[in-house]
């Protein structure tokens, strides 16, 4: 199981304050922003996520070294699955 993976927000949510859409790998996938809620995020930054909550804000570059250590440790596709076993309601994103 991964313990943080990197996304980048493709959506902020109109007239949801506590909700992103982010992109992980090509799966998207709506998550909890209010832990970062001092942090100004715009579309296309990186956030670093745990079980479907941004608990922070990182650099592309972060995000690339992320990404390629789960590639390295063959933890790509668990933190596939975890993305999308992320869910705060019956919406679909």
């Amino acid at each position: 199981m991964c313990l943080a993976i990197p996304g980048q927000i493709v959506e902020m949510l109109d007239g949801d304050r506590h909700y992103a859409v982010v992109n992980v790998c090509g799966v998207r996938r709506k998550i909890n922003i209010d832990l970062l809620k001092n942090e100004h995020l715009l579309l296309g930054d990186w956030v670093l996520i745990h079980v479907g909550f941004a608990m922070s804000k990182i650099s592309e570059e972060q995000a690339n070294e992320q990404l390629n250590l789960l590639s390295m440790l063959n933890e790509s596709d668990e933190a596939i699955e975890e993305v999308q076993g992320y869910q705060f309601d019956n919406e679909k994103v």
